[in-house]
């Protein structure tokens, strides 16, 4: 018996082994492109879940594209709400390693797949550089699995002479909800879906359990696989937890509805029609019930998806302002995301600036501040948040970082000049300068919405109608001065009112000019990363 469990958990190791290096080779491959690509590849539920489909295929980690999601919520660089439709689809590509696992590790002699792989793989890695020695490692990663199948499904061989399953071959709904739960802790203990799943793949194939049972197995392990999320998500901001907490819904309802509709679907199948087809693989059958399930998860729930973001958001309440809420310490281990966040949360403070002085110029109630704080304590905060960064090791990162600390500064300076926004009823008061006033105020709502809400439709023409708007108020500012000096000079304005206009007038030209280079540095920022 201890041989057997030797052999079991090696062939576990073997494979965890072989679907890290897989894993991380992908990642690798991919690099900036699938963080910048999965945020904005996500514009609806459906497309959402294309992309978390695409991404779990690509990296073959469900729990690294859920990770990366989490990351992206926190970093405000992803809707709450698109978020889930990515987790709903980082579901159903996980579903690839069954068929992986099924069509090749069940089917062929492993032997002739994963030694190959193996021997090219090494050396690829060996003597290749960059991304030929990333494929090499992929390869190789394919072939510990394949090996690592091979000594599982010998375990299970042995294992299914030596270890009675009996007083689980009933179909009752204790011995289920039972299967259910030992596939949650198989799921935790090995902290990886795909290693359990294997597993099951394995005892199926060696009839150690029977196909009743596999589904149960799997259907927990759909559950557990939610565990890792949590976990991250404990320390996290109110958005993390949202979207752990609703991975973890999500799983729970798919899982409710694969035992009421599913499983009894698939088993009469199997009873009725595998006969009568001469017998059907008990692999690939599971396999297909692990898609089938996770798609009609998808098809009841992705519909839904403002349902299970409000029934979030009410469980998990925002206690932080909504500006600070982007700040989540947690990010700090990944610096591209951490400086987007603190680019998130500078620009949700310039949209308030933006809607305040547009307002002031046109002498319109004010509305209340979406970032929920003044500008120069979102500065502040900013500033301890970024103190405690690890220094970026990419070059990416750090030109990323330098256009963030070029922003804060440029932002700096537009909230002194904030401080003299009385200006602007001066500007609204007096014909000779309404105009200019009239003009700027339009594009600085359309500024706050591209800010606030990310509207990248918005962006080029906002970022030019501010270039065109600095550039007339040049070539306007003498015309204007002389029209107010020359009030003065026919006494239809005192000298005070005069040097007033003028004061104002200078101030909306720096105004002006200071939104203009925020929007180049957004814009250039954007144009290089992303977002």
């Amino acid at each position: 018996m201890f041989a057997t469990l030797s052999l079991l958990a090696g062939g576990i190791g073997l494979f965890l082994l072989g679907m890290v290096l897989m894993s991380d080779s992908l990642k690798a491959m991919a690099g900036e492109s699938l963080r910048t690509g999965l945020a904005r590849l996500t514009g609806r539920p459906f497309k959402a879940m294309l992309a978390g489909m695409g991404a779990t295929a690509a990296v073959q980690s469900s729990t690294a594209t859920t990770m990366a999601t989490i990351g992206f919520v926190s970093a405000g660089l992803l809707s709450f709400q698109n978020a889930i439709g990515v987790i709903i689809g980082a579901n159903i590509g996980s579903t690839s390693t069954g068929w992986i696992v099924a069509l090749l590790g069940m089917k062929f002699s492993i032997s002739s797949l994963a030694m190959p792989l193996l021997g090219l793989g090494a050396i690829m890695k060996l003597l290749g550089k960059h991304r030929m020695a990333l494929v090499g490692l992929t390869m190789a990663g394919f072939g510990l699995i394949f090996v690592g199948i091979d000594f599982l499904q010998q375990a299970m061989a042995d294992m299914a002479q030596r270890v009675d399953f009996t007083p689980f071959s009933d179909s009752s709904w204790r011995t289920r909800l039972v299967l259910v739960a030992i596939g949650i802790i198989m799921t935790i203990l090995l902290q990886a879906s795909s290693a359990a799943l294997a597993t099951t793949l394995a005892a199926l194939s060696s009839g150690t359990i029977d196909f009743d049972q596999a589904t149960s197995l799997v259907i927990g392990q759909n559950i557990g696989t939610t565990a890792t999320a949590l976990l991250a998500a404990t320390g996290g901001s109110a958005s993390a937890k949202r979207t752990a907490l609703v991975h973890l819904l999500f799983n729970l309802c798919s899982a409710v509805l694969a035992l009421l509709a599913l499983q009894p679907l698939f088993l009469y199948a199997m009873q009725t029609w595998a006969p009568a087809m001469g017998g059907v693989n008990t692999a690939m059958a599971l396999a297909a019930f692990h898609t089938a399930f996770s798609v009609l998860g998808a098809l009841v729930f992705l519909p839904q998806t403002s349902l299970l973001a409000g029934m979030a958001s009410r469980l998990v309440k925002e206690s932080a302002p909504p500006a600070l809420r982007y700040l989540d310490n947690s990010l700090q281990s990944v610096p591209a995301l951490a400086i987007a966040a603190a680019e998130k949360t500078l620009c949700l403070g310039l949209a308030d600036s933006c809607t305040l002085l547009a307002h002031r110029l046109q002498g319109q109630p004010l509305t209340p501040s979406k970032s929920g704080m003044p500008l120069d304590k979102l500065l502040i905060a900013v500033d301890a948040y970024l103190a405690t960064l690890p220094v970026p090791q990419s070059s990416s990162d750090q030109q990323r970082l330098i256009h963030l600390l070029l922003l804060m500064d440029q932002t700096r300076v537009l909230r002194d000049d904030l401080e003299s926004i009385e200006h602007a009823e001066v500007l609204r008061e007096r014909p000779a300068l309404a105009e200019l006033a009239q003009r700027l105020a339009p594009v600085l709502e359309r500024s706050a919405q591209w800010l606030a809400d990310d509207a990248l439709a918005l962006r080029e023409d906002v970022t030019e109608e501010l270039r065109q708007i600095s550039a007339w108020v040049n070539e306007q500012q003498g015309a204007a001065r002389r029209a107010v000096v020359e009030g003065a000079a026919n006494y239809r304005v005192s000298a005070a009112a005069a040097l007033e206009q003028l004061t104002a007038q200078r101030w909306l030209e720096r105004v002006t000019k200071h939104m203009t280079r925020i929007a180049n540095t957004l814009g250039e920022a954007r144009a290089l990363y992303g977002g």
